[in-house]
């Protein structure tokens, strides 16, 4: 059995959808959600999924090693990022060495990067007039939205696209292709 940590920090819905998908699953498991701000609505998504759900703060990301040993204590083999906005800290990189999955709202390289998350990216691409964005399912290194991509998948834009219509479609993009990118990934 593969097991998944989910790593989030907002509204949690990839996280609920991931849990779903594998719910049941013979081969692959949500284990736990991990979460690092307080008032996260993932927080409750997981208490009514079934799964498993963890605060840490930031000094137990990057001082203090407590979510990489909370990890290795669950045993704990891919680490999957769905909306998680911190940077991964360098001992849980080397920990997991390519089995740590992100999702970026935007087809990478393009509109990456610190800062570059949720609304802001819908707005660049909006500003910029971009006829086409998407998302990239990619594995995570030391840099954001650098890592090695997986796959990618488009939607059109239009002229009337505002933020809010282009988020819509990307969410539909995130919910159809994340679940069955991790599972194809995971079990390899």
């Amino acid at each position: 059995m593969v097991r998944l940590a989910i790593l989030a920090s907002g509204n949690g819905t990839n996280a609920q959808r991931i849990s779903e998908y594998f719910s049941g699953n013979s081969q692959v498991s949500v284990d736990c959600i991990v979460y690092n701000k307080r008032d996260a609505f993932v927080a409750e998504r997981a208490r009514k999924l079934g799964v498993p759900a963890y605060y840490f703060g930031r000094a137990d990301f990057y001082d203090n090693g407590r979510v990489l040993q909370f990890l290795k204590e669950r045993g704990i083999d891919w680490v999957i990022l769905a909306g998680f906005l911190w940077l991964v800290p360098e001992d849980i990189l080397k920990a997991f060495p390519n089995r740590i999955i992100n999702i970026h709202p935007a087809l990478l390289p393009n509109y990456g990067g610190k800062g570059m998350y949720g609304h802001h990216v819908h707005e660049a691409v909006i500003a910029n007039k971009e006829s086409e964005s998407g998302i990239t399912i990619h594995i995570v290194d030391n840099h954001y939205d650098r890592g090695t991509i997986l796959f990618q998948a488009k939607c059109e834009l239009t002229a009337a696209d505002t933020p809010d219509t282009l988020a819509d479609k990307i969410h539909q993009l995130e919910q159809r292709y994340f679940p069955e990118v991790i599972e194809k990934t995971v079990l390899q």
